[in-house]
């Protein structure tokens, strides 16, 4: 019976951690899904785009207060789980506040800790009410349903329920609070207990132990079912974000290079060109998840529905129905959508008449983007939901002909005339001498 705690804990850890690597690997495959792309260029500016966007928080401060706030709880919430280590091998072995033989250090470091648990509570309290007091008009918009509200809300609860039962472990802890040392917060809560024996105090401090532990390990394993993936999922999605100019669109490979052939004089026009299927696309441009390639579909993963992209947006400004956050909602459950599908049909995919156009992003929100980059650009963690409308725009123009009539006038124009306008090619100068 001696051991039994130790089992028990041991058997949590292998549970949660083993539950959360099935995750890990299940989102792996969804994301692995996507086509295959080459972002392995100029790996010295993708690891300093790392270091100051994910770790450095330095998009995330543009907006003070919010930034301010976030920062506290980035890094009192990651600081505050190193003394997770701890518990584990007091879980493990059985012992007590294994690192208190380092005395004033472990005093410095648990009162440090201690006092970044209540700036992070503070925080957490002040972010509950911009959400549900204040109701900022970014976190109430129309792809705000139950889920992603009450989802927040739930990391919120969360994150307040671990820093309280932080500080009453501490407060709670007979042992920890006679060191006077580290008790700089928890002093002040302990009074509330007074009057207890002995064992009630320890019970308490078991039972506020136990229950830490576990809510980390719940914590971690809800990530999955989160918008808080981006706390894994920031850093390669920072690592492989674009790094050509915002301005600067691809072209496709197949189209380029048949360009070329017909600019090239050396090659015969008459002749039939050979085909390579290995390099032709199964389709031009995206209608679904599966042809998007796979730090798009990482992009979607790592999206932390803050709604800067929705707010920055001009088209979502003037009341149209884009919301580059929406682009990104709708690709994520979508691509969840189509893993589930996998799971069911034993690894392979069976069509269920469904599509990320149409079924999930209609053409109206598609063609109401003005291609600005302002939702890119405003986004805290390198998404781009740019790309994935422009690529499910080419496949409308380029596999169904179905571009706005405005944009086939303009495209019949250009062909036509070598203008946008409708107007002869000797006369498409004149506006300069008006």
């Amino acid at each position: 019976m001696q051991y039994l705690p130790n089992i028990l804990f041991a058997i949590l850890l292998i549970i949660g951690i083993g539950y959360f690597i099935k995750n890990v690997k299940k989102l792996t495959r969804n994301i692995k899904l996507g086509r295959d792309i080459d972002v392995n260029d100029n790996k010295s500016q993708r690891w300093k785009n790392m270091s100051m966007i994910a770790l450095g928080q330095s998009k995330m401060v543009r907006r003070p207060v919010a930034g301010f706030l976030h920062v506290v709880v980035y890094v009192g919430f990651i600081i505050i789980n190193i003394e997770v280590l701890e518990i584990i091998i007091d879980g493990l072995f059985g012992k007590h506040r294994i690192f208190s033989f380092l005395g004033s250090l472990y005093g410095t470091l648990i009162g440090a800790f201690e006092v970044l648990a209540l700036l992070v509570f503070a925080s957490i309290i002040l972010f509950w009410i911009r959400r549900n007091i204040i109701k900022l008009k970014r976190f109430w918009k129309s792809e705000m349903t139950s889920w992603p509200k009450n989802d927040a809300n739930y990391i919120l609860y969360f994150e307040m329920v671990l820093m309280t039962l932080f500080i009453v472990m501490n407060a709670t802890d007979i042992h920890f609070q006679e060191m006077n040392s580290g008790n700089v917060i928890s002093q002040f809560i302990t009074p509330w207990f007074s009057g207890l024996s002995s064992n009630t105090l320890h019970f308490i401090e078991r039972g506020a132990w136990w229950l830490h532990i576990i809510g980390i390990l719940v914590f971690l394993n809800y990530l999955y079912f989160s918008k808080h993936l981006h706390i894994l999922l920031a850093f390669p999605n920072t690592y492989y974000g674009k790094l050509q100019p915002k301005g600067q669109l691809d072209n496709l490979e197949a189209v380029t290079k048949e360009v070329k052939m017909m600019m090239d004089p050396n090659i015969d026009p008459f002749a039939t060109p050979e085909e390579e299927e290995s390099e032709a696309p199964a389709k031009f441009g995206a209608s679904d998840v599966q042809d998007l390639n796979w730090v798009q579909l990482l992009n979607a993963y790592t999206c932390t529905e803050c709604g800067r992209c929705t707010s920055e947006c001009p088209a979502n400004q003037t009341g149209k129905k884009l919301s580059p956050r929406k682009i990104m909602m709708d690709t994520r459950d979508r691509l969840e959508e189509v893993g589930k599908n996998i799971d069911t049909n034993k690894g392979e995919f069976k069509d269920d008449g469904k599509q990320l156009l149409d079924n999930y992003i209609t053409r109206e929100e598609l063609w109401a983007c003005t291609s600005c980059n302002a939702c890119v650009e405003a986004c805290p963690v390198s998404i781009d939901p740019l790309s994935i409308i422009l690529e499910m725009r080419r496949y409308l123009v380029m596999e169904q002909s179905a571009a706005p009539v405005e944009l086939n006038n303009m495209m019949t124009n250009i062909e036509n005339n070598g203008a946008p306008w409708p107007y002869n090619q000797m006369d498409r100068l004149n506006w300069k001498n008006e």
